[in-house]
């Protein structure tokens, strides 16, 4: 399957991490996500009942990272990807998860977590 809806730049406040000030104080997340529906029948009918409510799916990245205390940005990665198979349209994701401002010392650069799953 070919057909792709991107989402990118979901930016989010959440509480994962090794450290325990990351699990107290939290930090910003970005999630960018790459989802496989067949978007024909959109294409010809024009009606959102025929695609996916990419609202919904936002909202669904959003809960998680604001809720989910998890140690590794790898398990917050693969909950994203498994919340976004829930949905019955998508039959694959890629989730880049990016944590921009990581808490290790003389390190200026990004954590990015690139997991792709299938249904």
């Amino acid at each position: 399957m070919t057909d792709c809806i991107h989402l990118t730049e979901i930016r989010c406040y959440g509480y994962t991490g090794v450290l325990p000030e990351e699990q107290v104080l939290g930090q910003w997340f970005e999630v960018d996500l790459t989802l496989w529906i067949d978007l024909e029948k959109a294409g010809q009918s024009d009606r959102l009942e025929d695609t996916l409510d990419y609202r919904e799916i936002i909202s669904s990245v959003q809960q998680l990272v604001k809720t989910c205390r998890f140690a590794l940005i790898e398990r917050l990665a693969a909950a994203i990807a498994q919340s976004a198979l829930s949905f019955e349209l998508v039959k694959q994701v890629q989730v880049k998860l990016t944590k921009p401002a990581a808490p290790i010392p003389d390190f200026g650069g990004k954590i990015i977590i690139d997991i792709t799953r299938l249904k």
